[in-house]
């Protein structure tokens, strides 16, 4: 259930960037079943390659976190973001991102604070 409820905050999330950023964009038809899945979809493959391939960049980038106290970690965060819609692109799911600068970077800012403000209100469980 906290997976589905995760994957749901990460979709809003998308949602949001994509309303505040034209260089990220859903080319399904808004407000209907299949742009609310394509977001769905991107989200879950968003979670997947944060997952998998961000750890790995992480331990790979770790000298650069630091030196630049931290900041370096947007800079992966937006190639997630490329990265999962150059995947989109391979899978022919309507989701785009136009450029690293400024569309990747500001929408990967942006999905991390809605994420975070979400997660305020999503149970931990414990």
């Amino acid at each position: 259930m906290r997976f589905i409820i995760r994957t749901l905050a990460a979709a809003v999330a998308l949602w949001v960037a994509v309303q505040l950023l034209d260089g990220i964009e859903v080319t399904a038809p808004e407000n209907s079943a299949t742009y609310w899945g394509t977001l769905l979809i991107v989200a879950l493959i968003f979670g997947l390659i944060n997952a998998i391939v961000k750890p790995i960049v992480k331990a790979l980038g770790c000298a650069l976190i630091v030196l630049t106290l931290g900041l370096f970690l947007l800079v992966i965060n937006a190639a997630m973001l490329l990265l999962t819609s150059w995947v989109a692109g391979q899978l022919s799911i309507d989701f785009h991102v136009a450029s690293f600068w400024p569309d990747a970077f500001l929408g990967a800012i942006i999905i991390s604070v809605v994420s975070w403000v979400l997660g305020l209100f999503i149970p931990d469980g414990d």
